[in-house]
């Protein structure tokens, strides 16, 4: 009898040809998942033009990081999702102006998305399990540690990158992320 399949599977192994840059793979992984983002887009920034926009970003930015997904560290869908909320409030803080900290509006708009009480019918159709204890350990880190993931992972940036922006010295940048993902890698395991 042949294992079953999970929905996880299926954009495990579509991530993994974008990763080899098939192209077709990601019109495929558009195709099974990007009504769902675009959902969470409109949420985020609430217009469909930019909710539009803000997928294309995403889209980009799933073909340039694929090789660097780690299935280890979220499923893909959160990932994904991670992905579109860090374009959604880009775009918003292009479009307001406001010089707002990352970690807190990250936080926020996660906080909207999947609440920290026990989510309803309708967040945990909207959210993986995964994506919720992804931000309920998320919460758990430091907040120097959550700030330079968010930053990492949410803006593409490098750790030379993390440390001009937060005046830190690149050692401590790279002991914030390691520690951080440890972290973040056994509050995973022991939620599962």
């Amino acid at each position: 009898m042949p294992f079953a399949t999970t929905p996880d599977d299926e954009l495990l192994r579509l991530l993994d040809r974008v990763a080899r840059r098939d192209a077709s793979a990601l019109q495929t992984l558009y195709e099974r998942t990007s009504s769902r983002l675009f959902g969470l887009a409109m949420r985020v920034v609430r217009q469909h033009e930019w909710a539009e926009d803000v997928l294309q970003e995403a889209f980009l930015t799933i073909w340039r990081s694929a090789p660097d997904y780690r299935a280890t560290l979220s499923p893909p869908m959160a990932w994904m999702s991670l992905i579109v909320r860090s374009r959604a409030l880009d775009l918003l803080r292009r479009q307001t102006s406001q010089g707002s900290d990352v970690t807190q509006e990250f936080s926020e708009t996660l906080a909207d998305t999947l609440p920290a009480a026990e989510p309803g019918p309708q967040e945990l159709a909207d959210a993986s399990e995964q994506a919720w204890l992804l931000h309920q350990c998320l919460q758990q880190l430091p907040n120097a540690q959550r700030e330079a993931l968010s930053l990492a992972y949410l803006r593409d940036l490098s750790h030379s990158e993390l440390a001009a922006r937060l005046a830190q010295p690149l050692g401590t940048i790279k002991t914030w992320i390691r520690r951080g993902l440890e972290k973040l890698r056994g509050c995973m395991e022991q939620a599962s």
